[in-house]
This record gives C-alpha cells, sequence and structure tokens, in this order.
C-alpha cells in the first residue's frame, strides 16, 4: 500500500499551487505527489535539478533530500546544465554529504554561448568547477537534434567533444544528453574515444541503442519515462539492457513517473520507477535496489 502523504516540506512549500510559479509549467502541475511506498533497499538518483524551480527551490537541497532519503533514495547526483547550475552544483556538494554532482554546458545552451563570444571562457570553468572532489560527472553534455539545428548543431558537437575530453584528463564519469541523435552521439564517443565511465541520462534509445551501450559498457539510466504508456521502445531496450549497465533517475523536476505524470517531479519519486522496472524485468524488488546501487557507485564512485 503506497503511502498517500505528499512529504512535509513540498506541502508547506505551497504543493496546492497557490504561490503561481511561472515556472510551474516546466515540470507540469505545480503540486507534488504522494509519497511511494519506502524501497526495501536504498539506491540512488543519478540525476536531478535541484536548482531548477519546482525542484529543490521551493524546499531546499536538505529538505528535498530528507524527503527522498525517508523513501529508500539515499543520495542524488545534482546536475549542472550551464555556468550558473554548474556553480550552484558546486556549492549544493558541499552542503550536503548525500549530493555528489556533475558540471556542464548543456547541447542547446552551447550555441547560445558560441553567439556570445564565451564558449572557451566557459569550457574553460567547466573544467575547473569539475576539480572539485565531490564533482563525479562531467554532464549533461551531448546533442540535441530536437531544438538545436542549423549552425547551432556546428557549436553542439565542438562543445560534445570538448566536454568529452574534459572527462577522460579528469577521469570523470560523462553524462549524455542525448535527444533525437542516437547515431551521432554513438558516432562522435567512437571518434573520440569514450570516457572509462559513460552514463546515457534519461535513456531514450530503443534495443538497438541498448545492445551498442551493452557492447560499449555504457550505462543506461531510465527515468519515469520507462513508465508512460506510449515508451515502447524504452521498455524493449530495459529488456535486453546488461543488468550491470542499468541506473535509475528522475531528471526531477520533469519526467514525473505514471500515475502522476505531468504533476512536478522530486528524487522521492524514484520508487515509482524502480518498481516498474522490477515489474518490466521480472526482478526481485530488492535484488534489483541492490543492483541499481552497485551500479551507481562503479559509475560516480562512493557517497561517503
Amino acid at each position: 500500500m503506497r503511502n498517500s502523504l505528499i512529504p512535509a516540506a513540498y506541502r508547506a512549500a505551497g504543493s496546492d499551487g497557490s504561490d503561481g510559479s511561472a515556472a510551474a509549467g516546466a515540470a507540469g502541475r505545480r503540486d507534488f505527489p504522494p509519497a511511494p511506498e519506502p524501497l526495501p533497499a536504498p539506491v540512488m538518483d543519478n540525476h536531478t535539478h535541484l536548482d531548477f524551480p519546482d525542484g529543490a527551490g521551493p524546499v531546499g537541497v536538505a529538505a528535498a533530500l530528507d524527503a527522498a532519503q525517508a523513501v529508500g533514495v539515499q543520495g542524488a547526483v545534482q546536475v549542472g546544465c550551464d555556468l550558473e547550475s554548474s556553480r550552484f552544483t558546486v556549492q549544493a556538494v558541499d552542503l550536503d554529504s548525500r549530493l555528489l554532482g556533475a558540471v556542464a554546458l548543456h547541447p542547446n545552451d552551447a550555441p547560445d554561448y558560441a553567439a556570445r563570444g564565451e564558449l572557451e571562457d566557459a569550457l574553460a570553468e567547466i573544467e575547473r568547477l569539475a576539480a572539485h572532489p565531490r564533482i563525479r560527472a562531467i554532464g549533461e553534455t551531448g546533442l540535441d537534434f530536437f531544438r538545436t539545428e542549423g549552425e547551432g548543431l556546428v557549436h553542439q558537437r565542438y562543445s560534445f567533444r570538448r566536454h568529452i575530453d574534459i572527462a577522460k584528463r579528469l577521469d570523470l564519469t560523462l553524462q549524455i544528453h542525448d535527444r533525437d541523435a542516437h547515431d551521432d552521439v554513438v558516432q562522435v564517443l567512437r571518434e573520440e574515444g569514450a570516457p572509462q565511465r559513460v552514463v546515457f541520462h534519461c535513456f531514450s534509445g530503443d534495443e538497438e541503442l541498448a545492445r551498442i551501450c551493452n557492447a560499449e559498457g555504457w550505462n543506461m539510466s531510465f527515468a519515469g519515462t520507462l513508465t508512460f504508456k506510449n515508451a515502447h521502445n524504452l521498455r524493449a531496450a530495459l529488456a535486453v539492457a546488461e543488468p550491470e549497465l542499468v541506473l535509475v533517475e528522475t531528471d526531477a523536476p520533469f519526467l514525473t513517473p505514471h500515475p502522476h505524470r505531468g504533476r512536478a517531479n522530486a528524487s522521492y519519486m524514484v520508487p515509482y520507477t524502480v518498481r516498474a522496472m522490477a515489474d518490466l524485468t521480472g526482478t526481485d524488488l530488492s535484488r534489483l535496489c541492490q543492483q541499481i546501487s552497485e551500479n551507481t557507485v562503479r559509475a560516480y564512485g562512493s557517497w561517503d
């Protein structure tokens, strides 16, 4: 039986929608869903945006992580998408030991930095921020053919290659944003030589891409999209994914899992996705949690 209570911090943050947040549309409805039944063993949310409106913004980092820990999500990876959010990430990992961090320029932001003549300086700052010992990944970086086109793709590809280089030189995990660009992402990774650890954030491919990831040893991180009714490709991918390469994430405050799709997401929602993964693969839930936790530590290192 699921816990029907919305975590207190999120209730206090205005879960009834009364604050009229202008950013509410980014995550759908402003209100947060009820907390799920706690998992039988701990896992980590390996991709969240605590600085985004409707992320931890209304409640604070500690309260957001408290709510997650109460249902078995013992840690998270806070992810930067531009200089501002990457700076926030470095600050956040110093505030709470339950966080590790990733820093990067999002592929849709790279053309904007280039247009202002700021791309090289921005990449240099990302590398400086990545030197922090609790920053364990360069990401999210990659290619996005859905929102960027034309000349912007040139800057995207250049930025992606530079991020790969930074990850390799600093021995950090590479966290990939791949939207409508599967073949090109794989091509760039092979041309540049992938870092030792690669995570396809919010895996959006199909069985074919999953088999490529299996062969290359690249992690596949599944988000709430796996639970969507039309996500046949993701379920097919999960079915063939090597268990030791599977991770879980929220991408909060986006991609809230069924049955709460369209409402604000947060790390405490991970158990909905993990239970769906267990059901789809016929895996014992406790064993799946243990596997995901082991996989996450291999990808990012220890939270201790």
